[in-house]
Order: C-alpha cells, then sequence, then structure tokens
C-alpha cells in the first residue's frame, strides 16, 4: 500500500472517530452540518496574497486550537466548546483524508501532504 493511501487512511479513521465521540456526547446533527465547512472562511485571506492566505489557512486548519477547546471544553464541562472543538477537527480530519494539507506560501495547491493538481 502507497505511504499517502496509509495517510489519507489515517486521516478517514480519525475522522470517523471524531464522528463517533460527536454521537456518544449526544449532540445535534444540525450544527455539525452546518459548521462543518466553516474553517474554510480563512481561505479568505488569499484575496489578499498566497502569503496570508497560507497563514489565515494554516491557523483554521491547525490542530493547536480546536485540542486547546477540546481540553477546556472538558476541563470545564462545557458541550458547546467541546461541539465546536469535535466539528473542527472533523473538519481538518476530512481535509487532509481528501490530501488538502496545511499550505506553504508559495501557492494554495503545495500543501505539507502534496501537491494538489
Amino acid at each position: 500500500m502507497k505511504l499517502r493511501k496509509i495517510i489519507s487512511l489515517e486521516y478517514v479513521i480519525a475522522f470517523i472517530i471524531t464522528v463517533f465521540f460527536y454521537r456518544h456526547l449526544d449532540f445535534s446533527w444540525l450544527p455539525f452540518v452546518l459548521l462543518l465547512l466553516l474553517p474554510d472562511i480563512t481561505m479568505v485571506g488569499y484575496l489578499i496574497n498566497s502569503k496570508t492566505g497560507a497563514l489565515f489557512y494554516n491557523i483554521g486548519h491547525s490542530f493547536v486550537l480546536p485540542a486547546i477547546l477540546l481540553v477546556i471544553g472538558f476541563m470545564l464541562s462545557t458541550p458547546p466548546l467541546l461541539m465546536v472543538a469535535l466539528i473542527w477537527l472533523a473538519h481538518i480530519f476530512l481535509d487532509r483524508a481528501l490530501g488538502y494539507g496545511l499550505k506553504y506560501e508559495e501557492a494554495f495547491s503545495k500543501t505539507h501532504l502534496q501537491q494538489i493538481a
């Protein structure tokens, strides 16, 4: 099996696990559907230039912020934070499964996972 397929499979599994926890916590599916693509709003930075675009996109598609939200949500027992963090993580895992990684400044199509055609 090619390495890229293994990496993609890992992200699919992470997406499924995230959805499992979302369901286990009995959150509504409407916010999940409505908010799943929200992190892609960070692509607006590309309207300025590729450097700003990559910065905004990478902030919205890094695991750091949703992971922090997830920990805070668990520590404070705050369901809205947990819900948002899980949706955000699900988005990132789905993107990565499809080959959309963090962006380099040179071009939107150049990611840490691959060169997108």
